[in-house]
């Protein structure tokens, strides 16, 4: 018998979550029955990347994580398409948009987010005709296609989601402004200082942006398409900003209503364990954005793929010790012309006690770069516009490790810093390189070793690069670097 029983393995959502842990089951189990639904029509791809998409400097194909054909020359049943509508935990089946009853032995949840549409007058019977949502690669070819016609578009939010929708829209040569409520951008990830910098980046690019901006409702014409954004105006009344095109970026929210449904403890998401099991049914599983894990509901793509990993090695059976304990959450932004990196407690100034700040700034050039420290280990970082330290940082952040006495060297590497991850000669084989998919120079020494001569080899062997991107410069320097030291061959 398998270690899950003998109905298998039901996998609800095959997004960036469900689909990694559908591969890493079966690299460790070609058994067990293994059924995986998603609602989108398409094989799953990489969300990270869709402002990419949006741009059109990355085709939609491009994006993929998994072939059409993995599926079945991998014994997976995919059900793409398919929306599972009900689920029975007496029985333990699982009901489906076509029809079709499924049994399991264990069932894991991976449904992810959906994006938030706030009550709005001209949003609450729907959204009308050119106004749009940022959230799947099905929004990104609606909005591709309206901008094809359209010459201004309105970014509601100026959190993650909304920066890229605006450098996506702009990359289309859209008049693009950017409505923030909030009193600078990124406001969760980035202090204020770093907010400034990244809305004058943002006005280079031709992006402009309002904060404070309280967005009230909706304009449309006779016929039903949209023609501007209202907003309320500090001293009372409205005014209307005009465009063609709206882009709504307010936020997600864990797709929990199957789980509630089914009688499940939720929060703001499923509730599990270490273990991932729901708290209420130690046969149901959530992984990814819809889970909720010791208070915290993980939004980025590592800790999910994390999640996947330990979930995988614990129903296999190769890893009956695995248990997950938390993430620390890492942001990248890497968009054209944007480069971005915050981790941790960022919002600290150089007034509150107890922690040391280390800050440098380039106006001219856009550069922003922020550490804060407290007791002797790295607690948070803001690198803008110039990220060559982002290995290093998140390196010391991700394991607590020891700080260098030159404390400028952790923003300028090389200053008596730890080797930083630009530098492969200097670089620790067991410094990590992507973060997201946990892959160290080590690691791609290894591939190396076994014939891997591109980034590109590395990648498919070891998935490095084809989560956020930030690491794909890297891992071209060390292949790059290990071809310079490749002895010559002498006739």
């Amino acid at each position: 018998m398998s270690p899950a029983g003998t109905a298998g393995i039901v996998v609800v959502g095959n997004g960036m979550a469900g689909s990694r842990l559908v591969g890493e089951l079966r690299a460790r189990d070609a058994a067990t029955p293994v059924t995986v639904f998603g609602a989108e029509p398409q094989r799953p791809y990489n969300r990270v990347l869709l402002s990419n998409v949006l741009a059109g400097v990355t085709r939609p194909e491009h994006i993929g994580l998994v072939d059409a054909a993995w599926y079945a020359s991998h014994g997976v049943d995919a059900r793409l398409g398919v929306e599972v509508t009900r689920v029975d935990r007496a029985a333990k089946t699982v009901h489906a948009s076509d029809g079709t009853d499924t049994p399991y032995g264990t069932l894991v949840l991976a449904t992810g987010s959906a994006a938030f549409v706030p009550p709005l007058p001209g949003l609450r019977d729907g959204l009308p005709d050119g106004a749009l949502v940022f959230r799947t690669l099905d929004d990104c070819r609606r909005i591709s296609v309206l901008a094809e016609s359209a010459r201004r578009a309105v970014v509601v939010g100026g959190g993650l989601l909304g920066i890229e929708a605006a450098r996506g829209l702009a990359g289309r040569g859209l008049d693009v402004t950017v409505l923030h409520q909030a009193g600078h951008l990124m406001e969760r990830q980035l202090d204020r200082a770093a907010g400034k910098f990244l809305a004058r980046t943002l006005a280079a690019l031709g992006i402009a942006t309002r904060l404070q901006a309280r967005v009230t409702g909706l304009r449309t014409s006779a016929r039903g398409a949209v023609t501007g954004v209202e907003l309320a105006l500090p001293g009372g009344g409205t005014e209307t900003a005009d465009t063609d095109l709206v882009v709504l970026s307010c936020g997600v929210r864990p797709k929990t209503a199957l789980a509630r449904d089914a009688g499940l403890a939720v929060g703001r998401g499923v509730i599990v364990d270490d273990e991932l099991r729901s708290v209420t049914d130690p046969s149901v599983r959530a992984i990814g954005e819809c889970s909720e894990h010791r208070d915290e509901v993980y939004g980025l793509v590592a800790p999910a793929w994390e999640q996947a990993g330990v979930l995988a090695g614990l129903l296999a059976g190769t890893d009956p010790a695995a248990r997950f304990t938390g993430a620390r959450q890492i942001t990248r932004l890497k968009a054209a012309g944007i480069e971005l990196a915050s981790m941790g407690e960022t919002h600290f100034g150089d007034d509150d006690a107890g922690v040391e700040i280390v800050r440098f700034t380039d106006a001219a050039r856009g550069t922003y770069k922020k550490a804060v420290i407290r007791d002797g280990r790295l607690i948070g970082a803001i690198l803008l516009g110039e990220t060559s330290a982002a290995g290093t940082l998140t390196q010391l952040y991700d394991r607590a490790g020891p700080l260098p006495a030159e404390r400028l060297g952790l923003l300028f590497p090389g200053l008596d810093a730890p080797a930083p991850a630009g530098e492969p000669l200097r670089m620790p084989e067991a410094a990590t390189v992507c973060h997201c998919n946990d892959v160290s120079k080590g690691r791609i020494r290894a591939c190396w070793e076994r014939g891997a001569r591109t980034a590109a080899d590395v990648a498919r062997e070891t998935r490095a690069g084809t989560g956020c991107g930030t690491c794909r410069d890297a891992v071209e320097g060390i292949v790059a670097w290990l071809a310079g030291q490749e002895p010559a061959r002498v006739p």
